[in-house]
């Protein structure tokens, strides 16, 4: 088994908001132990915050989301789960007295990850009956957009246990990196421990102000991280003679009295006081909520370009985000794979995202369009056209397409489209699209679409096979006993 079943959280903060949020969009069901009186509200602002992400980072068919369920006791979290996350506050003897409680009453081959930023793996699992199962798993903030997991295990920890953690990640569109050795903060909080260091020096010493040192770091080599990284980046910088030059003649550098990286700067009240009041000024009035947005629509952005990156096959993150989609079309967003005959298909049931709407607060044009296309792609996952068809050569394409705007979709509105076949033959495919308010039924749009079946690697319209025309037939003879759609076969300003 390499997929989570089910999961359980134990913690709704900042991170295990984020975990919580990761495993709903990837279906999963996830229980829930926090004590904090306001946890779940903490938690659907989190969610919230990642479903807008979502709906802007891709295209590809989700998954129905996973059941939310808020428990009483850690006990009833656990029960059952396949995967469990602790992300309780960072104190060795809290975390590990947790985690010794989720040992006596997990079942016996659930994996347990700790999202602890720098304590010991061999340190939390001392007092556990079942040491060999815990690993750290520990994310970035936030936990449902970077994909970056550390895989750290202890002296106790399994190679089996370590494996399965690495196999399950993907699924849920992360990437498991699985550091060697154990070691306080890792590999990724040492490396900004150390520029955090230095950093704090230069504000001290009153070189520059927070906004300037960030700007510093987003307007110029945080860009290239975001792509290559650090030591890819320096090959870069070495020029045509790579590495071993840049070295050469950098590498003398490491001898100067350029840092202060070995001196811990005092974290008096006055610095504490300086460093909160530039950062106040930096945030120019904006609530945590309103800058979270803002950074995940940056990261969207990021990532969507870096999935474009080496043309087209994807770049760093941006490859796994590519990675990521395919397996949600090979998927298909669980479309089901039966239909009542005596009614339209219903195939996709979402609902209005704030991405989606526009400045009247309503769905944007090109959104109904995107639901419309999504409808189309479940129809021909249902006849066999999947990600596997079209990988071999063969896909329908849209030729023709006819919207009707009837009414407003409005941000949150439940929303479902269903699918009539009008017409088939060995070629072509003729449907007709209606987009629905979930709540009351009423009809939002419509649209009508003419498919041809074509070889895309020989680039011409081809006969589908036997295998599809069979599936989209029986559909369409089903449907061809039901009433003509209401404004089916219309032209753009004809009267109704």
């Amino acid at each position: 088994m390499t997929g989570i079943n089910k999961a359980a959280c134990i913690g709704g903060g900042v991170i295990g908001g984020g975990w919580i949020a990761r495993f709903l969009l990837a279906g999963i069901d996830v229980d829930v132990f926090d004590p904090h009186p306001e946890a779940s509200r903490i938690v659907g602002e989190v969610i919230a915050n990642a479903e807008k992400a979502y709906a802007m980072l891709t295209g590809a068919p989700l998954p129905p989301h996973g059941r939310l369920t808020f428990c009483t006791t850690l006990e009833e979290a656990v029960a059952g789960a396949d995967w469990i996350q602790e992300s309780v506050p960072e104190r060795l003897d809290l975390k590990r007295g947790v985690l010794t409680a989720i040992d006596a009453v997990a079942r016996p081959d659930a994996l347990i990850g700790s999202s602890t930023s720098g304590l010991l793996p061999t340190d939390l699992q001392r007092d556990m009956k079942h040491p060999e199962r815990l690993f750290v798993a520990h994310p970035y903030n936030p936990v449902y957009l970077l994909p970056l997991v550390e895989i750290v295990g202890g002296e106790k920890t399994s190679a089996e246990t370590i494996k399965a953690a690495m196999e399950r990640l993907p699924p849920i569109g992360m990437k498991g990196v699985h550091i060697a050795k154990e070691i306080e903060a890792f590999v990724g909080d040492r490396l900004l421990e150390a520029l955090w260091r230095e950093a704090l020096w230069l504000i001290h010493d009153d070189i520059c102000t927070v906004e300037t040192l960030d700007d510093v770091i987003r307007y110029s080599f945080g860009l290239r991280w975001a792509q290559m990284g650090l030591f890819q980046t320096y090959r870069i910088a070495g020029g045509e003679a790579g590495m071993r030059h840049f070295l050469a003649q950098f590498g003398p550098c490491l001898a100067w009295p350029w840092t202060k990286l070995t001196d811990v700067v005092d974290l008096d009240d006055a610095l504490i006081e300086k460093i909160g009041q530039q950062s106040d000024e930096q945030a120019a009035g904006l609530s945590i909520r309103e800058l979270e947005r803002i950074r995940d629509e940056n990261l969207v952005g990021i990532l969507q370009a870096l999935k474009g990156g080496d043309g087209g096959k994807g770049w760093g993150a941006g490859k796994l985000l590519k990675d990521f989609e395919q397996s949600l079309w090979a998927q298909g967003g669980g479309t089901t794979t039966s239909f009542d005959p005596s009614k339209p298909l219903r195939l996709v049931e979402t609902k209005v995202s704030p991405a989606w709407v526009d400045y009247n607060g309503h769905m944007t044009e090109h959104r109904y369009l995107q639901v419309f296309g999504d409808t189309s792609d479940a129809l021909l996952r249902l006849i066999g056209v999947d990600l596997a068809y079209v990988e071999a050569g063969q896909s329908y394409y849209t030729v023709e397409t006819h919207i009707r705007h009837l009414g407003e979709a409005k941000l949150g509105q439940a929303i479902h489209s269903t699918c009539r076949i009008l017409d088939v033959d060995d070629k072509r495919l003729h449907v007709f699209h209606t987009l629905h308010d979930t709540a009351t039924g009423e009809a939002l749009a419509t649209a009508e679409h003419m498919l041809l079946h074509v070889d895309s690697k020989a680039g011409k319209v081809t006969p589908a096979p036997a295998v599809i025309l069979d599936k989209v037939k029986a559909i369409g003879r089903a449907h061809a006993e039901l009433a003509a759609p209401e404004g089916a076969g219309r032209h753009v300003g004809q009267r109704r």
